[in-house]
């Protein structure tokens, strides 16, 4: 069973998911991040590609980016990292999350093979459109076990959602809302309807709510509406207040929103 499957057979709700841009603060840093996720409960780990031109991305990651790639990150180094924490962490789920061009000059079915080698469990890929994926993508998805996991947002119809939820597996990622990631202090009750509706849906796949969670009352009121939730930027944060101790600023990211390690 893929670790995906398996982490919401054995977990109904409160799932914390975290993101990170490997290469950031530290070319070496990517190992000692994993680890220090792992071993404080967090239940999935999305390994973030970094790239020149992140859309979905806001100012916080956008700078992760840049500098894990000023250090030197490639997708060839990322996954060799992956492969040394893997052995150390062989049941937290990893997802891979970045943009299509890196992963195209990889090669795409090379890199499914390589990250079934590795132990990457999904792959995220923002920029990804829906008709290249159920030609080129679902196939690879069903050969090696790994799903391409697709985001959803305020603006995307009933249609397309159900579309998503009977051609992709893994889980559904909610975006809170249309705009870029980063921090927020709550959901507005437009982002609240929002939620609502898509659980109102009956999808047969579990969901997690991202961008925007950084303190008790986001997390909550992402956990009351899915699954879990999904913190990216608001770590990347933690990572540079703590100068990169990883083992720090997961314990400062669980403090903020109200979860002991």
């Amino acid at each position: 069973m893929n670790r995906i499957q398996h982490l919401f057979g054995r977990k109904k709700s409160d799932i914390l998911s975290i993101y990170f841009t490997a290469g950031f603060p530290a070319l070496d840093s990517t190992t000692a991040i994993i680890d220090s996720l792992a071993d404080n409960g967090i239940d999935m780990i999305e390994v973030g590609v970094p790239f020149s031109d992140p859309m979905a991305d806001g100012e916080v990651i956008q700078h992760s980016s840049s500098v894990a790639l000023r250090n030197g990150m490639n997708l060839n180094l990322l996954l060799s990292q992956v492969a040394e924490a893997r052995t150390r962490q062989p049941d937290i789920p990893l997802v891979l999350m970045g943009y299509l061009n890196p992963m195209m000059q990889y090669g795409i079915e090379p890199l499914f093979k390589k990250c079934k080698d590795v132990g990457i469990d999904g792959l995220i890929i923002p920029d990804l459109p829906f008709a290249e994926y159920m030609r080129d993508y679902k196939p690879l998805c069903e050969k090696y076990d790994i799903p391409v996991i697709m985001l959803i947002t305020p603006e995307t119809s009933d249609e397309r959602i159900r579309l998503i939820d009977d051609n992709c597996n893994g889980f559904i990622y909610m975006v809170s809302s249309a705009s870029t990631t980063g921090t927020k202090d709550r959901f507005n009750e437009e982002q609240k309807a929002y939620f609502r509706h898509i659980a109102g849906l009956g999808l047969s796949h579990r969901r997690l709510i991202g961008f925007g969670i950084s303190n008790p009352v986001t997390f909550n009121d992402a956990c009351s509406h899915s699954s879990g939730a999904i913190i990216g930027s608001f770590f990347i944060k933690c990572l540079e207040a703590t100068s990169g101790d990883a083992k720090a600023a997961v314990s400062r990211l669980l403090s903020a929103i109200g979860k002991e390690a």
